[in-house]
């Protein structure tokens, strides 16, 4: 066993055991904790199969960007854990149902990719190209389509989140832009004319003078 084999298990070994924490640790930061030690394995994984590209964008956007305000959020809104725990071995039968389906599609999926007789010759120009450069390509080029339409979801999505945020209940605030800009000196201040108020001197109380 090399040197490569050996990082190789070790950091599997470290994301399984990571995997398995996020979904069994009691409390939520925790869990986003080992989340993110379980990206970092996963980026290592890719660097040594030379995927550096993909190493990079994964602690960049994942670990540096997206957990990191999962995390805050986690932290500000200060989830009571223990109400959604109730009722777990309830649903647990129907959940290990779907897990399984989940897993069998997907081994399905994996078997059927791996099986494949005819593997494309790579050449020596592909090669040195670098692996941004054949991601970039094979993006844009053959991939297009399923590229603008994925950002077209996304973009859908996005619109979709502000219009559930914005939309209007009775325990919701809000405010308007137009409104705001429309507004007026008068609109905000206003004067009032009262009459002056002047505190008189009480009278001294009976038995008490002035002493020579």
């Amino acid at each position: 066993m090399n040197t490569t084999s050996a990082l190789f298990y070790v950091f599997s070994a470290v994301l399984l055991f990571a995997s398995f924490r996020v979904i069994t640790a009691r409390s939520t930061v925790y869990a986003v904790l080992f989340l993110v030690l379980a990206f970092f394995s996963a980026s290592c994984i890719w660097m040594l199969l030379a995927a550096e590209f993909l190493a990079i964008v994964l602690v960049l956007v994942y670990v540096g960007a997206v957990m990191v305000l999962f995390l805050f959020v986690v932290m500000m809104l200060d989830i009571n854990t223990e109400a959604y725990r109730e009722g777990f071995w309830k649903h647990f039968p129907m959940a290990g149902l779907v897990g399984v389906l989940i897993a069998l599609e997907m081994a399905l999926v994996l078997m059927r990719g791996h099986r494949q007789s005819d593997v494309p010759q790579i050449s020596a120009a592909a090669v040195d190209a670098g692996n941004t450069k054949l991601l970039g390509i094979e993006l844009y080029t053959n991939y297009q389509y399923p590229l603008q339409i994925a950002a077209v979801l996304l973009l859908v999505a996005i619109v979709a989140a502000i219009a559930l945020t914005l939309r209007r209940r009775k325990d919701s605030r809000y405010q308007d832009p137009s409104e705001q800009v429309k507004v007026k000196k008068a609109d905000r201040l206003r004067i009032v004319q009262m009459k002056a108020e002047v505190d008189r001197p009480s009278a001294p109380a009976a038995g008490e003078g002035s002493t020579s």
